[in-house]
């Protein structure tokens, strides 16, 4: 983690551990945007994730301060699973956004594109209009989904392309119980322009879903999730529970976390992360992580 510039009359370094945000989008892997402290001005991380089903993601980001309060944010990650009726599913993930800060309130600006253009993509726009204090923070979250399905041919169905998009509404807050912990909340439903429950024909749910990181879990009726963090100095640990219900199949799945972040290096901090899903879709999963975090600038 970062330690901030403090003058020379201090006794001490002041700590300024970055707030890691970490947002499960369910079907993609973990992304991080980081409330810097004014005395940094990048970090760049990857890292990869897995699973007991043998799926894979690996992803790339980054946070770039062009302010005092405004910072621009890139990720790009791509995912693989093993299917029942195909080979292997592959997916990407690509991401761009806008944060900017006016004291005490920020708006934060976003766009995205992810799946495989062969079966399931979506191309994504949210905002979010944030109040931030010194105990916590509350958002307002907005999300335009817009998806492009491809079923194949295979049994009795033929090949067809459905198109359809959906509007996310959502919460997040985070309120600091005291210096060293803090608990976090966030959830979102999503309204779809169609009725994915018409087709419940096992075969599309098979190729779609398998594991978190399946295309099935991209469409959701809600989300939600719970965190704790927990602050050891420069160490931090967190334990995370989160729920979301399927929009096809209309299975629920529960999840639930912990991650430990530390420091490697002055620059540098590695998390290690493992996760357990008890779905009614596609049963008991474990999933593992590991992210390298590097801070630049300051």
């Amino acid at each position: 983690m970062l330690e901030a510039d403090v003058d020379d009359d201090d006794e001490e370094a002041v700590t300024v551990p970055p707030v890691h945000t970490l947002q499960d989008v369910v079907s993609k892997v973990r992304f991080s945007t980081c409330d810097f402290s004014g005395n940094s001005e990048y970090v760049i991380a990857g890292g990869l994730e897995g699973d007991s089903t043998d799926g894979l993601a690996a992803a790339l980001f980054g946070d770039l301060a062009v302010g005092e309060e405004t910072w621009l944010s890139a990720g790009l990650a791509r995912s693989s699973v093993d299917l029942p009726i195909r080979d292997e599913l592959e997916t990407w993930y690509a991401d761009v956004g806008l944060d900017h800060f006016f004291d005490p309130a920020g708006v934060r600006l976003g766009l995205a594109y992810w799946g495989d253009n062969s079966v399931l993509d979506s191309t994504d726009a949210r905002a979010s209009l944030y109040f931030r204090g010194g105990s916590g923070s509350l958002s307002f979250d907005y999300e335009f989904r817009d998806f492009e399905l491809e079923l194949p041919e295979f049994d009795f169905i033929r090949r067809r392309q459905v198109n359809f998009d959906a509007n996310g509404y959502g919460l997040g807050a985070r309120l600091d119980l005291s210096e060293s912990v803090d608990v976090r909340f966030k959830g979102m439903s999503y309204d779809y322009s169609v009725n994915l429950r018409l087709d419940r024909n096992r075969d599309i749910v098979n190729l779609i879903s398998v594991t978190r990181l399946s295309l099935l879990n991209s469409l959701v009726d809600y989300r939600a999730s719970l965190t704790l963090g927990i602050d050891f100095g420069l160490k931090r640990l967190e334990f995370e529970a989160g729920q979301w219900e399927g929009a096809v199949e209309g299975s629920r799945t529960n999840s639930y976390s912990v991650r430990f972040l530390a420091p490697i290096s002055n620059r540098n901090d590695i998390e290690f992360g493992l996760g357990y899903d008890d779905s009614e879709n596609y049963g008991e999963v474990t999933v593992f992580s590991v992210f390298l975090y590097f801070y630049g600038g300051g």
